[in-house]
Parts: C-alpha cells; structure tokens; sequence
C-alpha cells in the first residue's frame, strides 16, 4: 500500500492550492487529511468516505478547503482556497479500510496507511 501526496507549494496569502492523494495497493472506505505545523501537533483538517457523500471538516477551514475524491483514479483531492499563513504546514493524506463513523475520522489512530506529506507554505 502506498498514498503519494503532491501539489504542495509556496503561495501567497489569499491564494489557492489544490492537493492530491494517489492511493495504490488497496481499496480504501475513507480517507482523511492532516497537517502538521513546526512545533505543533498533527492536526485533523478533512476526511471524506469512498462514496464521497459523507465528509468532514476541522473548523477552522469550513467555508475555504474541499475534499473530494475520484474512486476511478484512487486519488483524494484537497481543494485549498482563501489561504492564510497559518495554514502552513506539510499536509498528510492517510487511509483507512475500515468503516466508521466520519466524525471519528479526526483521530490519527483511526487510520491505517499514511502518505509522505507535501509542504504547503503561506506567506503573508
């Protein structure tokens, strides 16, 4: 099993990035994102089931990001808009085959794969 996570960059506050997830190996019922800021703890930011008509959202980025996903290509999309420096952070995709609840999803431990992350970075 293997999640290759790219679309990373450097934009300016405002700006947009759009991060993608390919998934390869398995067959996975949800998938999340997460991210990690210097100094800080990995924070849930989105999660969404294989269907695509469940997900959820961190609170602090209702309104801006998007998760989606396209089971034909096994990737999982990231849409970033209205970026802030504090979104900073390299961004993790992880998988899970388990079936949960979506509102678990924010826990790390409910996932089972990780990919590598790619670097987001905001300037202002």
């Amino acid at each position: 099993v293997q999640l290759q996570a790219s679309g990373g960059g450097l934009v300016q506050a405002g700006g947009s990035l759009r991060l993608s997830c390919v998934a390869s190996g398995g067959t996975f019922s949800r998938y999340g994102w997460f991210r990690q800021a210097p100094g800080k703890e990995r924070e849930f930011v989105a999660a969404i089931t294989r269907s695509g008509g469940s997900f959820y959202y961190a609170d602090f980025v209702k309104g801006r990001f998007t998760i989606s996903r396209d089971n034909a290509k096994n990737t999982v999309y990231l849409q970033m808009n209205s970026l802030k420096p504090e979104d900073t952070a390299v961004y993790s995709c992880a998988a899970t085959t388990r079936v949960q609840s979506i509102v678990v999803l924010t826990s790390t431990a409910m996932y089972d794969y990780w990919g590598q992350g790619t670097q987001v970075t905001v300037s202002s």
